[in-house]
């Protein structure tokens, strides 16, 4: 069931105030730092979980088990769009001090498509019946590419970045930390408008597969766009926590891949088999859970000792 108008237009605002919030905040303190960024990464986290708490407490408990259960699988897919991120922003030479810009146009562009996704994914949801077939077939298919190693991107030699060289002037050669620059009396993109575009299909292709995986959980559109919503906003602050560090994380790509591979199947056995909200929670969270801690084992025990039969 959807909320009323006013709900939706007070959630766009109230979403709208924070995005332009921290937006200002960054403007005044530009200093960057894994500190700063931790602090700014739990702030969201906090805010996203006292909606939730709202939600639940509004609408019920089982809105909000839905909310916090697509909320977590949103932010566990979006360590990987981070590390998409990374490739982008490094592959155009992006400098620290203009990365915060791009990613913050970039966020704002994103939910502008991922909302139009959801419009059309809750729309095809309702009027076809047999729409988890092939939401849960591309959900399958992308945890099994991404099991395979399949998500790195060509970003500088992409279609759409040679689509875009195509179609616009580019001075490759403007440093000025603008997305547009006047050379020779005419108007050009300079990289850093390649790299805003670059980021923005980036994104596109990881919510072709995270928002068909988040019908998996709900088709409340209301909670399908606030959990993607609070997982996008918070992706900028987690850039610059885990861009530097994604090589401690060396199992979370595959922890990725199983999620993906569950929600598919539990997609295709929806007609057959219908699992709690509690449940699919629970999984999320024991698997992410799992794949950090085999990261950190990793890092930190690269070797295990030899047995005494081998001494």
């Amino acid at each position: 069931m959807s909320p009323p108008l006013w709900v939706w237009l007070a959630t766009l605002a109230g979403l709208g105030g924070l995005l332009t919030g921290e937006i200002v905040f960054h403007q005044r303190h530009s200093r960057l730092g894994l500190r700063p960024a931790l602090a700014e990464s739990a702030a969201w986290i906090l805010t996203s979980i006292a909606f939730g708490l709202g939600l639940a407490w509004t609408s019920g408990w089982a809105t909000g088990g839905q909310y916090f259960t697509g909320y977590l699988l949103e932010k566990s897919l979006s360590v990987d769009n981070v590390l998409a991120f990374a490739l982008v922003l490094r592959g155009f030479n992006v400098p620290p001090t203009d990365q915060r810009r791009v990613l913050s146009f970039g966020v704002l562009g994103a939910l502008a498509l991922r909302g139009a996704f959801i419009a059309a994914g809750a729309a095809f949801v309702e009027h076809v019946s047999w729409a988890f077939y092939p939401f849960g077939a591309i959900v399958l298919l992308a945890g099994l590419r991404l099991g395979r190693g399949g998500s790195e991107l060509d970003i500088e030699h992409g279609r759409l970045i040679a689509t875009i060289r195509r179609l616009i002037p580019v001075d490759p050669t403007a440093d000025n930390g603008r997305f547009v620059t006047n050379h020779d009396g005419r108007w050009a993109a300079t990289p850093l408008l390649l790299a805003l575009i670059a980021v923005e299909a980036t994104d596109l292709v990881f919510a072709a597969d995270s928002i068909p995986a988040i019908f998996g959980v709900t088709t409340n559109v209301y909670v399908v766009f606030t959990s993607n919503a609070f997982a996008v906003l918070g992706l900028r602050s987690l850039y610059f926590v885990l861009a530097d560090a994604m090589d401690r994380f060396s199992y979370l790509t595959k922890g990725l891949a199983v999620l993906l591979v569950l929600v598919g199947l539990k997609m295709l056995l929806k007609p057959l088999v219908e699992v709690p909200t509690a449940i699919t929670l629970a999984v999320i969270a024991a698997v992410i859970g799992l794949s950090a801690a085999a990261s950190w084992h990793s890092k930190h025990h690269p070797h295990d000792p030899p047995s005494a039969t081998e001494r």
